[in-house]
């Protein structure tokens, strides 16, 4: 068991990293969404704690891990709203809001906002060229814009949610075990419909445990949000991994066993 003392070292280093991610964010201009913007109240890495006696695993800076963790989040009690504005009618699904636009149409659903994380990464990294989507036909959508024109970048991102989705995105991604996940991989089911949920952070115990946290969007076109964990044995939004042939359950989906996939680099 840990000690007084070895939580509160836990807790004050999770504090630190909390503040060197909100500088980093302010001075890097990683989250090109928010060019105009000053620096966020909140990110992840602050606004959702581990579960008692995990900490969070150390991912390499730069990487797409370290940018999930340090996205931007909504203040607390925030709830997930539609494209249209409207809030969603299920607002026990979720423990956190990204701050991130919908757009003003139905299009950022439940895949394009698994794509939508990941091209922007690539984007605020210096890494445009790297960013293609297959439509459903299998066809590849190659962003060729201006690395620099932002807006450009959200059109062509429109685009790809136009025509890509959960079917296309899983043919694309590569199989992984649940035993090897990673920060930025994606639980999925391709269908129509089907859905999509991005592992947005991890943590493990001093026994090697490891734990999870789940991100969404859905149909309609809503804000991305950190999912609750309906099954939680203490209460906490994050998940175990689903033994071998087991399915994996959240608030609003159920994925049967093996759907773990990663973006192939």
């Amino acid at each position: 068991m840990q000690t007084l003392r070895e939580r509160a070292a836990l807790g004050l280093a999770a504090s630190a990293l909390s503040l060197a991610l909100i500088s980093n964010v302010a001075a890097s201009g990683r989250y090109p969404w928010r060019a105009d913007m000053g620096p966020p109240e909140r990110i992840l890495a602050e606004a959702v704690a581990p579960p008692t006696g995990y900490t969070r695993l150390p991912v390499e800076a730069g990487s797409f891990a370290a940018w999930l963790r340090g996205l931007p989040v909504k203040p607390a009690g925030t709830p997930v709203r539609l494209y249209d504005g409207r809030a969603k009618w299920n607002q026990s699904a979720h423990v956190a809001v990204i701050e991130i636009d919908t757009g003003p149409r139905d299009l950022q659903q439940c895949a394009d906002a698994v794509m939508r994380l990941r091209a922007e990464y690539l984007f605020g990294a210096g890494r445009a060229r790297q960013i293609a989507f297959n439509n459903t036909e299998g066809r590849r959508m190659a962003f060729a814009g201006n690395p620099s024109d932002y807006r450009g970048f959200r059109r062509y991102l429109d685009r790809v949610f136009a025509y890509a989705g959960s079917y296309s995105l899983e043919r694309e991604m590569k199989a992984v075990p649940v035993a090897e996940m990673q920060i930025g991989d994606v639980f999925i089911q391709g269908g129509f419909p089907g859905h999509a949920v991005l592992v947005l952070d991890m943590a493990a115990n001093t026994a090697g445990e490891k734990r999870f946290l789940l991100a969404q969007s859905f149909m309609p076109a809503q804000d991305i949000h950190v999912l609750t964990n309906p099954k939680s044995p203490d209460g906490t939004p994050w998940y175990a991994a689903p033994a071998p042939g087991q399915e994996l359950v959240t608030p609003e989906w159920i994925f049967p066993p093996d759907r773990l996939r990663r973006f192939k680099e």
